[in-house]
C-alpha cells in the first residue's frame, strides 16, 4: 500500500519590501511522504521569494516534482497555459536544468543542503547557456532552523529587506539570507 501526503496549511503574511510584493497567502501544502519538513519549507520560502504582486498574469503554484519528474517544485503559467516561472528545490541536474531554461520564460533552483557546493561545482560550467537561470543557495544551518517552524497548520510572517528573509510565527523567528549563485538579480 502506498503512502499518502500529508496535508499541510500555512497562512503565509508576506512584506516583500525588496519586490514591492505584499500580501495574505492562504496555502495548502501536499508534502510527499519522502519529503522532510526541512525541504517543504524551502519550498514555503521559495514561494514567498517569487511570489507575484498580482495573479492578474498567472499564480504561483506548487507543482507535483516528487510524484511526476516533469514538474518542478513550483511553477507560474501565464493565462494562456505558457509557462512563465519553473522553480526547483535541491539539487537539480545539469540535464533538468537545461530543459527546464528552453521551457520556461524563467528558471531559478533553491539549494539548501550543506552538499551544495559540491553539487554546484559539478554543474556550473555546464549551465552557462541558460541565461534565464537563478540559483539561489541557502545555509543547512538556515534551513535547518526553518523545519523547526514546521507544523500541520502555521501561522507565518514573511519579511523580506535588503536581501534578509525573517521568517517567523508566533513564538520564534528565522532569518535567513540566500546566497545567489548564479543568474541575474
Amino acid at each position: 500500500m502506498a503512502l499518502k501526503a500529508t496535508i499541510y496549511k500555512a497562512n503565509l503574511q508576506l512584506a516583500d519590501m525588496d519586490r514591492q510584493v505584499y500580501g495574505d497567502h492562504g496555502l495548502t501544502i501536499a508534502r510527499h511522504p519522502s519529503e522532510t519538513d526541512e525541504r517543504m519549507m524551502v519550498r514555503l520560502l521559495a514561494f514567498a521569494l517569487n511570489v507575484p504582486a498580482s495573479n492578474d498574469h498567472g499564480a504561483l503554484e506548487f507543482a507535483k516534482d516528487l510524484w511526476d519528474t516533469d514538474e518542478p517544485s513550483l511553477w507560474r503559467r501565464d493565462l494562456t497555459g505558457q509557462l512563465e516561472h519553473w522553480i526547483d528545490v535541491g539539487q537539480p541536474d545539469d540535464k533538468r536544468l537545461m530543459r527546464a531554461s528552453a521551457r520556461a520564460a524563467q528558471v531559478s533552483v533553491f539549494s539548501f543542503s550543506a552538499s551544495t557546493p559540491i553539487w554546484w561545482s559539478g554543474i556550473e560550467t555546464r549551465i552557462t547557456r541558460a541565461r534565464n537561470l537563478s540559483v539561489w543557495q541557502l545555509g543547512a544551518e538556515q534551513s535547518q532552523a526553518l523545519a523547526s517552524l514546521a507544523q500541520r497548520s502555521m501561522q507565518l510572517q514573511v519579511t523580506v529587506q535588503d536581501g534578509a528573509v525573517w521568517i517567523g510565527d508566533t513564538t520564534r523567528s528565522i532569518e535567513v539570507h540566500p546566497q545567489r549563485l548564479y543568474g541575474n538579480p
